[in-house]
């Protein structure tokens, strides 16, 4: 059963990592898919490649989601080219662990977190509803934490939790100012095997991860994206403004 069949979906931050994952996970489960990416222009062209030659269609667009005027311009696009917006996934996040990103202070770090995860989250919301209200139906899902309500030690973890949970806030409230005609929810993952987890973290600090997780793993980015489908999908049609922790339990 193809649960997304001939649903148009926009997924950003999506060349890679769970952003990726849900575009795969999308296309299987018969979704057209908008691939939204920054810089990684080859590596989101290869995945149209990889997602269309599976039999779906799909087409990448540049845009920046901290700039509103790149937000509006992604969602024109996809209306001119498939004429209608079904899903919204807003994964973008800054990037604050790796490449150029970890070596800004904190107060860049800060920066790049509100106007990225947090603003352009709200403004890819607020500038969707339009499109979703005219056409009487939507589904968004926004990208969280799971330690952003429970807290975790570190400089770079409150910047991180402080931004998410204004998501989280902003999604409750949202979802409750939009309904019935745009359902609105959130997934907070924890510990995910992402480029961070995979060249960036020592093994005694994995180990201790690990041994925090009732689970015993780290999560895969398919873990998310089987939930960002539920969410996306009739199967969570009376569900509006949850956050769903994929977590392996920890939180």
């Amino acid at each position: 059963m193809e649960r997304l069949k001939d649903k148009i979906a926009v997924i950003t931050g999506a060349s890679s990592g769970i952003g990726a994952a849900i575009a795969k996970s999308f296309a299987l489960e018969g979704a057209t898919v908008v691939v939204n990416y920054l810089k990684s222009r080859e590596r989101a062209e290869a995945l149209v490649e990889e997602l269309t030659a599976s039999g779906q269609r799909a087409i990448a667009v540049q845009a920046d989601m901290a700039n509103k005027k790149d937000i509006d311009n992604l969602i024109a696009t996809t209306l001119q080219e498939f004429g209608r917006i079904d899903i919204w996934i807003n994964n973008a996040g800054a990037d604050i662990l790796t490449g150029a990103g970890a070596t800004a202070d904190l107060s860049e770090k800060l920066g790049q977190l509100l106007d990225v995860d947090l603003k352009g989250t709200m403004n890819a919301c607020w500038s969707i509803t339009a499109a979703m209200q005219e056409q009487g139906h939507g589904v968004i899902v926004n990208m969280g934490w799971d330690m952003s309500t429970h807290g975790f030690e570190g400089n770079n973890p409150q910047i991180f939790a402080a931004s998410k949970a204004g998501i989280l806030g902003f999604t409750r409230s949202f979802a409750k100012t939009v309904g019935p005609d745009i359902r609105v929810n959130m997934v907070s993952p924890g510990w995910i095997m992402t480029a961070f987890a995979e060249e960036h973290m020592n093994d005694e600090y994995y180990q201790a991860r690990i041994n925090e997780i009732p689970l015993g793993r780290f999560g895969r980015p398919e873990d998310v994206a089987s939930a960002v489908v539920f969410l996306a999908s009739d199967e969570s049609s009376y569900l509006s403004g949850e956050a769903i922790k994929i977590n392996g339990g920890l939180v």
